[in-house]
């Protein structure tokens, strides 16, 4: 008789698993597939982990009270008209004087005043910031005002909102997706049927090189991004979104792990941590660069950061877990609703047949479905032990 494997087994499966496919996103710097931009929500979260503790405080308290900020349309968008503002205007600069330069200084210009426009709507809503003496007093007894120069810093921190590099085929439009598509659905058949046809001949040799070559040539339409801390940054803010939107998070079963873990600052100390990393790496790598008699001492304090970043990744990691299991959770609960909606619906039937005199009709059916419901609180049991862990253990590195 075989011996029965461990349950535990399983979750340090599962969770290696996840961790090695949460590193090799971030060390790709692309993400299989596309994705939707962050939400408002995500985005400020981790722009507060762009800015000094006094103002995150603030954030942290006006998130908590339910105020708000303006919108602007999606800051993933502020983004990139962020970094193609200075893309064209670093373009004009490094340009000879001429009819081509003033047409990217022009463009620069345009770009510029469409920031400026939305820098004005962020900080200057007198719906969402106090404008009079007493509005502003108010604000600040309740911890929830923003000064100026604060609403400045978290545009700043918004314009760099994690998000995916455009791909040169989507400026185009559909299009030109459409026809990326075709090209690559030709390139992977003719891989497939070089492969095929080749195999028992003596050019088998040369079609499985010439298949991989056909192969390589398809270009994937993911998602992909700047560095591994936008990577990370953007998949973390994702996982937050999928979290706090998932109906069974919200649900009465999960009541205990909501109260275990905040995930809104949990982001936001990610975000901190993330974008400190980064920081001290770039300082490191122009050190190393500037001084290179310090190249020991340099190349040892990147090794001491190794720890950090794999901690960050685990961290993400754990996250993208609890969304794992919430889905699969949300699966069970459909399909409770569905045998809810079967036995309401059978007990009607039975009660309409009843008052006709026909009382013989056997409700064995009825019962069997109503006797799975007792399983469901069982399986909800494993998703809460399931989801205990993991939260403990994301709770642990964030107060490492």
């Amino acid at each position: 008789m075989p011996a029965q494997q461990d349950p535990a087994d399983g979750v340090t499966e599962r969770r290696e698993h996840i961790t090695e496919q949460v590193r090799c996103w971030c060390e790709r710097a692309r993400l299989d597939g596309r994705h939707p931009e962050l939400s408002d929500a995500a985005a400020l979260l981790i722009a507060a982990g762009r800015v000094d503790e006094l103002t995150r405080q603030v954030l942290g308290t006006r998130r908590r009270a339910g105020r708000t900020i303006p919108t602007v349309g999606g800051f993933g968008k502020l983004r990139h008209l962020t970094d193609e503002q200075a893309r064209i205007a670093a373009k004009a600069a490094a340009m000879r004087l001429g009819p081509m330069q003033l047409a990217y200084r022009y463009r620069a210009a345009e770009l510029g005043k469409r920031l400026h426009t939305l820098h004005t709507c962020l900080t200057m809503s007198t719906a969402h910031y106090g404008g009079g003496v007493r509005a502003i007093r108010r604000e600040r007894r309740d911890g929830v005002h923003l000064d100026p120069q604060q609403r400045d810093a978290l545009f700043v921190a918004l314009q760099r909102t994690p998000a995916p590099v455009p791909a040169p085929h989507r400026q185009f439009g559909e299009v030109r997706s459409a026809a990326l598509e075709v090209r690559n659905a030709a390139l992977e058949g003719a891989a497939q049927r070089v492969a095929q046809l080749s195999e028992h001949t003596r050019a088998k040799a040369l079609g499985r090189r010439t298949a991989e070559a056909l192969a390589s040539a398809v270009e994937p339409d993911d998602d992909r991004f700047i560095d591994r801390y936008d990577t990370l940054l953007f998949l973390a803010g994702s996982l937050y979104d999928r979290i706090e939107g998932s109906a069974a998070w919200h649900s009465g079963h999960f009541v205990v792990q909501r109260a275990q873990l905040d995930l809104a600052e949990e982001l936001t100390q990610i975000a901190v941590d993330t974008v400190a990393l980064r920081g001290i790496l770039d300082e490191l790598d122009g050190a190393l660069a500037s001084t290179p008699a310090a190249r020991q001492h340099v190349y040892s304090r990147q090794k001491a950061l190794t720890p950090v970043w794999d901690q960050l990744v685990d961290r993400v990691a754990a996250l993208a877990r609890i969304g794992d299991l919430l889905s699969q959770a949300e699966f069970q609960l459909r399909a409770v609703e569905s045998m809810r909606w079967a036995t309401s619906l059978d007990s009607r039937i039975d009660e309409l047949i009843a008052r006709s005199g026909n009382r013989e009709l056997s409700a064995e059916n009825t019962h069997h479905v109503g006797d799975q419901f007792g399983e469901v609180e069982d399986l909800m049991g494993t998703y809460r032990s399931a989801l205990g862990g993991d939260i403990a253990a994301l709770t642990a590195r964030g107060a490492q």
